[in-house]
This record gives C-alpha cells, sequence and structure tokens, in this order.
C-alpha cells in the first residue's frame, strides 16, 4: 500500500467515525461543509487526501475542532508509513 493510501485511511475512518456518531450521512455531511457527497465518499475510502480548506469545512461541519479530525495521526507511528 502506498504512503498516501495509507495516510487516507487513516483519515478516512476518522472522518466515517466522526460522521457516524454525529448521526450524519455523507450526503447531509457533504451538504454541510458545501462539498460533493462523491468527495466525502472518497475521503472515508482513503482514495482522496483533503487540502486545507477542505480540512476546514469538515471541522465545521461536524462541529469539532479540526485536530479531532487529524488527531488520529498523532495515536500512528507516523515513522513508519513516511520512512516507504
Amino acid at each position: 500500500m502506498s504512503r498516501s493510501a495509507e495516510l487516507g485511511k487513516l483519515f478516512g475512518g476518522r472522518l466515517r467515525d466522526l460522521r457516524v456518531a454525529r448521526h450524519l450521512t455523507q450526503e447531509s455531511l457533504a451538504e454541510r461543509a458545501g462539498l460533493p457527497q462523491t468527495h466525502i465518499s472518497a475521503m472515508e475510502r482513503g482514495i482522496k487526501l483533503p487540502n486545507l480548506v477542505t480540512l476546514l469545512r469538515l471541522a465545521v461541519a461536524l462541529d469539532c475542532k479540526v485536530a479531532k479530525l487529524v488527531g488520529v495521526f498523532d495515536e500512528t507511528h507516523l515513522s513508519s508509513i513516511l520512512s516507504e
């Protein structure tokens, strides 16, 4: 698995967990964030990585801090992923 795919899977899992915990569908999250539903789906599957503006939009839409979205990377051995 490529580095970006592994990072994408980590982020996508966190995004899905936060969305489900807030009882939101992909469609409702997409509407709140001003993004296409297909973009939410691709991020959750680890296919797309968000840029900074998208991270900010997601945080607002999920009513959470950006750190909550990217905190998954603090819980991971990044050196093993980045050294590939």
